[in-house]
């Protein structure tokens, strides 16, 4: 059960949804984590909950669009730990609607936080992967886009597809000794849909969570099966979705 024993992850987006239940997962299975999200109480809980059953965990509030923000975090797992062996680059946003709607101030946002937050985080820890001569990044994008973008979700899809190909290009580039997952969940019970400004199209995607979502467990454990792999095998990419998703 201990397939994680002695390795130390980092997860963005680490309070809720997708990356808290990636934490709990990982932490179950003896890792040690460094935690980020901007919102700092349901992080110190999500890391009073691992602690109360023997986990090792730091945590820094973290805003993922703001690079000095994110050199911090990084440097503080570092700084308790003394290395990171993989990255869970999980924070992102949803906010979608028509592009009719003309909703700029949301396509900022998206842009800011799913994109250029991950290039952030890229940025913070590249560096520190390239010193220990190895690791693992992992990017939690969507599938939204690789069949086709669904209506409302154009700027959303366009986001997470530029990581994906961020991803690509750094395995490109990566060498022997730094591993890329691209994770591509589909509808997964979360707080996605909370960002969204349209009361319709919010309540659209809470029912269609509601009827066929994935519990966010089913993700970290696809992410658990990645990173648990040996140095030398990387897993490039897992699409994971209900059965009953198109």
């Amino acid at each position: 059960m201990n397939c994680m024993t002695d390795r130390v992850v980092a997860i963005t987006g680490a309070s809720s949804g997708i990356g808290r239940a990636t934490a709990m997962t990982l932490a179950g299975h003896g890792a040690s984590l460094a935690l980020a999200a901007r919102g700092a109480e349901n992080l110190r809980s999500v890391a009073e909950e691992i602690k109360a059953a023997g986990g090792r965990v730091v945590t820094l509030p973290t805003d993922v669009s703001d690079r000095a923000s994110v050199q911090a975090f990084v440097d503080s797992a570092c700084a308790a730990f003394g290395r990171i062996d993989a990255l869970i680059n999980n924070a992102g946003i949803g906010p979608i609607s028509p592009l009719d709607a003309l909703q700029v101030e949301d396509w900022d946002l998206m842009v800011d936080i799913n994109l250029m937050g991950a290039l952030n985080v890229l940025a913070a820890v590249l560096p520190v992967l390239r010193r220990q001569d190895g690791g693992h990044l992992v990017n939690v994008v969507s599938v939204a886009g690789l069949q086709g973008v669904s209506p409302r979700m154009a700027v959303y899809a366009a986001t997470k597809n530029a990581v994906r190909t961020v991803g690509e290009g750094l395995r490109a580039e990566a060498g022997p000794n730094l591993r890329v997952t691209n994770v591509s969940p589909g509808f997964v019970k979360t707080n996605f849909a909370g960002s969204m400004s349209d009361p319709e199209v919010r309540a659209a995607i809470e029912a269609r969570m509601e009827e066929i979502g994935l519990s966010p467990e089913a993700v970290a454990n696809a992410i658990l099966f990645a990173v648990s792999q040996p140095d030398s095998v990387e897993i490039g990419d897992i699409t994971i979705r209900p059965s009953a998703q198109g």
